[in-house]
């Protein structure tokens, strides 16, 4: 069998991280210190999981972590009085409410109230119609993971047919518009989507992003693919059914330590970059 490449996220991650660092200690030096402030509504064990593991990879970095923790019985009215606290606070440079919020919460009103320039999660809509037209600054953080994989690796999007399987509001519209700027043929496809097998066959770049373990086959792989696997599911499983898929693709994302370790380092590094353009 010939030889895959393994596009290794922890790898991307240390050389964004590491070129990081110099420019905190630059902000410090000018007394910044880069701040992101995470939000948790109730006590979901999965949400402070991922609040806990943001907050640490902050702490690595130099990178301050404030963590608002609020109550399952918070209004929508009271988490918009949050958001605007922070909005106007000078020491915060990025926002970012962990979701899923409790059902009674309209989740889409709390995102839309983050200030554009703390958006560092790209969750508004101003966000999203940025990046689409491409001069977004800060792209939802696992789409700009996959594209910062790509360039990393050199992986070329210019010319070659991507095929997104996902439409969610933060990953796969938005990977799908990335993918469109950077001249690829972009084929966006979902739950309705008929003979999704054979739109897959055709690709030669496949976002796996539909939240289902091992959902993409190895018979919808043409050889040479590049697969990029944003899913995660339970029992650190992707969308992909990677051992299958392995055969076919000539370079793949891992499940753990492919795309989650980077989108990680893209929230820091939009932290990083809102604190210096809030302080041109």
């Amino acid at each position: 069998m010939e030889e895959k490449l393994i596009l290794d996220g922890n790898v991307v991650a240390k050389a964004v991280k590491d070129e990081l660092k110099e420019r905190i200690v630059g902000l410090k030096e000018n007394g910044i210190t880069p701040c992101l402030a995470t939000i948790l509504v109730g006590d979901d064990p999965s949400s402070e999981t991922y609040v806990r593991m943001k907050g640490n990879a902050c702490a690595k970095l130099g990178i301050e972590s404030r963590r608002i923790h609020l109550s399952k019985e918070t209004t929508t009215e009271e988490l918009l009085e949050t958001i605007s606290a922070l909005n106007e606070d000078q020491e915060v440079h990025g926002i970012l409410l962990q979701h899923p919020v409790p059902s009674h919460i309209d989740e889409r009103k709390a995102f839309e109230a983050i200030a554009i320039d703390k958006d560092v999660d790209g969750v508004t809509s101003f966000g999203y119609g940025q990046t689409a037209l491409g001069f977004g600054k800060y792209p939802s953080c696992t789409p700009a993971a996959i594209l910062k994989i790509m360039e990393y690796y050199g992986i070329e999007a210019s010319g070659k047919h991507a095929v997104v399987v996902g439409r969610s509001p933060i990953l796969g519209k938005p990977v799908s518009a990335l993918l469109l700027n950077k001249d690829a043929t972009v084929t966006t496809c979902h739950s309705r989507t008929q003979n999704l097998a054979d739109h897959v066959r055709q690709a030669d770049l496949i976002i796996a992003a539909v939240g289902k373990p091992n959902f993409i086959q190895g018979d919808w792989v043409k050889p040479g693919a590049v697969i990029l696997d944003a899913g995660y599911n339970k029992g650190n499983i992707g969308d992909v059914d990677y051992e299958a898929c392995l055969e076919k693709a000539s370079a793949i994302t891992p499940v753990p330590g492919g795309v989650g370790p980077v989108t990680i380092s893209m929230l820091l590094k939009h932290t990083v970059d809102s604190a210096e353009q809030l302080n041109k």
